[in-house]
């Protein structure tokens, strides 16, 4: 049988963007030929698109890192690098996105094609072109691309049903699933014979249809964690209602059905009070006397109530009809979700950096963006240190290496850069 996966852990990585380069026009009748470094591309972003075609987070168990493409570095003649290819993650349609590091919501996926951005590439690095000025005629450096950004991410499917199946183990929903749509359960008579939730698609009259889920049994303490029940209950909270299915051959019957419910409660307030219709099944192994027996007791607990049997088929119809008609009456449940959209994607900000003391006399610098300017930076070029020393000053480095403890004299490490500090 087919795994049913309906949490995920994945890590995602935007696009780093492409450097700029130093670059000069050569052209064979054109003296001093000036700037013509091209830019770096922007990395790709990445998004993630709801399919109404997928049903399980299964393909996220073989695959669990997902990165968009790299820009591309400038090149001479002015030449722009191309952009990185933007990465589209597909999931299915009810999945919410957390952030596992604070367990909020970036998104809830319940559109067919509603895509959200959840990291966006690098920009990329100008080139030496575009820092000509009318007084600085030949630029003599060009910038880093940006990072892109990692994250690590939790997906949850929650199904999107109109109609929620819910009973204890055998008691016949797997049955009935299977004979109201095309769905094909795995039909067996033992403790959680469904092991997933199942999907059935019920055709009305009119033609259209609606989506009914086969949600594994739940059993007394599903709620706290017992059994398999509690791993769906989630899967039951976006359905218009429930059809309660009870066996009504068990002697506890009754008290089955009041387990259930008490679960349901403890789970949460809306599935507490969310409408159901009762179905007291396997009627087909039961006397008639004793079938109005239990239907005259039920009656007392619940407003609708169908003795059916999902096996035989008796009663069948008039009970659809019924189901039919709750689902034109009962709207979709709007979902009010606290969405942290500023989490959903990140600046490429990456300006930190720290100071360390590698032995008596030495000091490392150490930060995304001061490393990305000195891969940049060519030693062999006065302009391109001049410049590189200014925005050490601009992002208070030197301040910092003060209050590290540094001396005249001292040799600093910044990537492959190294130089003697002198204040």
């Amino acid at each position: 049988m087919a795994m049913f996966l309906d949490k995920a852990k994945i890590k995602i990585l935007s696009g780093k963007g492409g450097n700029g380069i130093v670059a000069w026009r050569r052209e064979k009748y054109v003296d001093k030929g000036g700037p013509a470094g091209g830019d770096g591309g922007r990395g790709g972003d990445v998004y993630f698109v709801a399919d109404e075609d997928m049903t399980t987070l299964m393909d996220f168990q073989y695959q669990s890192i997902f990165k968009a493409e790299n820009g591309e570095n400038g090149r001479p003649k002015t030449q722009h690098g191309k952009g990185g290819k933007d990465l589209y993650i597909k999931v299915p349609l009810g999945t919410v996105i957390k952030d596992p590091e604070n367990d909020k919501i970036i998104a809830d996926l319940t559109q067919p094609e509603q895509k959200v951005l959840v990291a966006k590439g690098g920009r990329g690095g100008r080139g030496n072109a575009r820092f000509a000025t009318s007084q600085k005629r030949a630029p003599q450096f060009c910038e880093p691309g940006e990072p892109g950004i990692e994250r690590a991410l939790e997906l949850e499917l929650k199904l999107i049903a109109d109609v929620g199946l819910l009973g204890m183990p055998n008691a016949g929903k797997s049955t009935l699933i299977s004979v109201i749509s095309e769905a094909k359960p795995k039909i067996a008579d033992y403790p959680f014979t469904t092991l997933v939730p199942h999907l059935g698609v019920v055709k009305k009259p009119s033609g259209d249809g609606y989506v009914v889920a086969d949600i594994p049994g739940l059993i007394e303490g599903a709620s706290e964690g017992i059994g398999l029940g509690h791993e769906f209950l989630r899967h039951v909270e976006r359905c218009r209602f429930l059809i309660h299915v009870v066996d009504i051959t068990q002697e506890n019957a009754i008290e089955n059905y009041n387990k259930i419910n008490e679960e349901l409660k403890k789970h949460s307030e809306r599935l507490g009070s969310l409408y159901q219709i009762v179905a007291l099944n396997k009627i087909d192994a039961v006397e008639e006397e004793k079938q109005q027996e239990i239907f005259d007791t039920f009656k007392k607990l619940a407003d609708d109530v169908f003795l059916i049997s999902a096996a035989t088929k008796q009663n069948l119809k008039p009970f659809m009809d019924f189901v039919n008609q709750k689902v034109e009456e009962i709207p979709k449940p709007e979902f009010k979700i606290d969405i942290e959209e500023d989490l959903a994607a990140f600046d490429n900000d990456d300006s930190d950096y720290a100071v360390y003391k590698i032995d008596k006399n030495t000091f490392s610098v150490e930060g995304g963006k001061l490393i990305r300017l000195a891969n940049v930076t060519d030693t062999r070029n006065i302009d391109q240190l001049y410049r590189f020393q200014n925005i050490l000053a601009s992002m208070n480095v030197y301040e910092a290496l003060k209050q590290a403890g540094i001396k005249e004299g001292d040799i600093v490490k910044i990537g492959h850069i190294e130089f003697d500090y002198y204040d």
